[in-house]
């Protein structure tokens, strides 16, 4: 099955995109798709072999999961590519353009929700992301 992709273009320098979507404690400040939502906890050990292990839930408590993969490769502030523990593969590219950074994310589709809403659940994500990176 084709990979499912998402962009964002964010006018902002590299090195703080890169530490935007790297480090654990600015990972929970965009890593949810919708407002009732947050991450309360981020596990991620940025390295081929290692773990990202991200919490999501709703605020009010009733609905959560964890979001867990293992790096295959990562190229510092260029790309990284990880197997999500159900087997799907995600990679993201970091792209430099002058005074912005094209974030471009492809994924492995799951076979539970529609093609267009996992698409939309993901950019949802990225747009929080954006949103967060621009105010750094």
């Amino acid at each position: 099955m084709e990979s499912i992709v998402v962009e964002v273009l964010i006018p902002q320098e590299l090195d703080k995109v890169w530490e935007a979507w790297t480090q654990p404690e600015l990972i929970q400040k965009w890593n949810f798709a919708s407002d009732d939502w947050h991450c309360p906890a981020a596990i991620n050990e940025l390295k081929a072999g290692g773990t990202l292990k991200w919490r999501m839930e709703s605020k009010d408590g009733k609905l959560g999961f964890d979001f867990i993969g293992t790096y295959l490769e990562v190229r510092p502030k260029e790309f990284i590519a990880y197997h999500i523990e159900d087997g799907r593969k995600v990679e993201i590219s970091f792209i430099e353009n002058g005074n912005q950074v094209k974030l471009s994310e492809s994924f492995e589709p799951e076979n539970q929700n529609s093609l267009e809403l996992q698409k939309q659940g993901w950019q949802a994500i990225l747009e929080n992301f954006k949103k967060h990176a621009e105010s750094l």
